[in-house]
């Protein structure tokens, strides 16, 4: 018994993985310099991603004075604490206005393309779905190839969406790319499920709703973020279709008062003015990056298995 253990141990560490006895590069153990030169790009990296976010922040928690004092640019240390930039944007005027129309046009856009979604590609996955391939052609040639500016204007201007919300939503309701990915992963379910569902009668929008949407939580968790991160950083439909300033989302006044410093407020949006100074400024893009920062760690679990979703088959 021993001398089997022994053996199991030895095989599972030192045998050979080619007839050469030489083990393949990646089962090496790395040399410690490699190891070291790792680590210094990896810190590198991260340096290059967290140093950049937490000046933003610092930035916007600093008063004008700091700001003054260290040559009107970016901080690393905001010095004393100030919330008075957030208070000014939160007070109740156009940014405050501009989160709710974001958040609202998020959910519900997101809610909706993924029912969307998710009907169209389940359709699609069926041997036997009537006019499938057509539709199936049409989607990839919406991958390849999108309608243009000028179209896209003329359809949502005979439809009446000018200056509406629904601009930022139905135009943009289904991607085409999402449609295949999520229909590549419905294929790949046991067709077992769908025989016995069929055995017992049930109807597609059961099996789809009981069956199907339960066992896709991965797919259906990475095609809303994508969607949602979609809905919550579009501005340039915002400045096609919005023509009232006061249906503006939090990007297209993220894009106004710090990319265009332009002020905002007043007389062309309601409420207090507010000038393009650098600690509002970086406080509002706070504001319009943390939510999709607080959402990712929930889904952070199923978006490594969606991501994979076609890549390996066998």
């Amino acid at each position: 018994m021993t001398t089997i253990e022994n053996a199991t141990i030895g095989d599972s560490t030192d045998r050979p993985a080619t007839k050469d006895g030489k083990r393949p590069p990646w089962m090496e153990k790395p040399h410690p310099l490699t190891q070291a030169a790792k680590f210094v790009v990896l810190s590198i990296c991260v340096a290059l991603v967290i140093v950049p976010f937490w000046s933003v922040i610092a930035t916007s928690l600093a008063d004008q004075q700091t700001i003054n004092d260290s040559g009107g640019g970016m901080v690393m240390w905001p010095g004393g604490i100030s919330l008075d930039s957030y208070a000014a944007v939160l007070s109740g005027g156009v940014v405050t206005r501009a989160v709710i129309i974001s958040v609202a046009i998020t959910v519900v856009g997101t809610l909706l393309s993924l029912a969307a979604t998710a009907g169209l590609a389940y359709w699609l996955s069926r041997p036997r779905a009537v006019g499938a391939k057509p539709v199936l052609m049409l989607l990839l040639g919406a991958v390849l190839f999108s309608p243009g500016l000028i179209p896209s204007y003329l359809v949502v201007k005979e439809f009446g969406l000018l200056d509406s919300y629904w601009s930022l939503i139905l135009p943009v309701l289904v991607n085409a790319f999402n449609v295949i990915v999520m229909r590549a992963f419905f294929q790949e379910l046991p067709k077992e499920l769908f025989e016995s569902a069929a055995i017992d009668g049930v109807g597609a929008f059961t099996v789809l709703t009981r069956i199907v949407l339960p066992l896709s939580k991965a797919v259906l968790a990475v095609i809303g973020l994508f969607y949602a991160v979609a809905y919550w950083n579009a501005f340039f439909n915002a400045l096609l279709y919005i023509q009232s300033s006061e249906k503006w989302p939090m990007a297209l006044v993220l894009r106004t008062y710090v990319v265009n410093q332009t002020t905002i407020g007043g007389d062309q949006v309601g409420g207090e003015v507010l000038p393009p100074q650098l600690p509002l400024q970086m406080a509002i893009l706070v504001i319009a990056i943390v939510p999709i920062l607080l959402v990712y760690p929930f889904l952070q679990r199923h978006f490594a298995k969606g991501v994979m979703i076609g890549a390996v088959k066998g």
